[in-house]
């Protein structure tokens, strides 16, 4: 039933009680015991909003920092992490396999904004090697969420 809940959470998580319950075959209070106890063993860490940044803001920048850093003795990446989300600017930060050791999602007010966060706050961390930056130029799903709606014209999507 856990994984119930949290699939149907995930797609809209301002079903009512009684509606997850409905779609569980429970009752409203054991659905919202079962969504209490999610929340009081840290499963469920919070909710949010997907918003469509074209529409809400069209001004905001967002940005992956790669980062290639040195492990700490005792804590390997967990205190640079640390430091790293403490920022305003970072939106996730997440420890990578591969060529570099974390990725961060930033988001500024501007290309110079995201620019001087990275030359002047993120390099300037005892351990961070080098960065990298990806500025995104387009959200097109997010969090299983279609965000650009507009109507596809399936005409051309028919090969001969």
């Amino acid at each position: 039933m856990k994984n119930d809940i949290i699939r149907i959470l995930q797609q809209n998580a301002r079903i009512s009680d009684r509606e997850l319950g409905v779609m569980l075959g429970i009752s409203e209070e054991e659905a919202s015991a079962e969504i209490k106890k999610l929340e009081d063993e840290g499963v469920i860490k919070g909710y949010s909003v997907i918003l469509n940044e074209e529409l809400y803001d069209k001004s905001a920048v967002y940005a992956t920092i790669e980062l290639k850093v040195t492990p700490q003795r005792d804590c390997g990446f967990d205190d640079i992490a640390k430091t790293i989300m403490m920022y305003d600017e970072v939106d996730s930060i997440w420890l990578m396999s591969g060529a570099y050791d974390l990725a961060v999602k930033v988001k500024g007010d501007n290309l110079r904004d995201v620019a001087l966060f990275v030359s002047e706050r993120l390099s300037t961390i005892e351990g961070v090697l080098s960065t990298a930056t990806h500025f995104m130029l387009k959200t097109y799903k997010e969090k299983g969420i279609f965000i650009d709606n507009e109507d596809i014209d399936e005409r051309g999507m028919i090969c001969p």
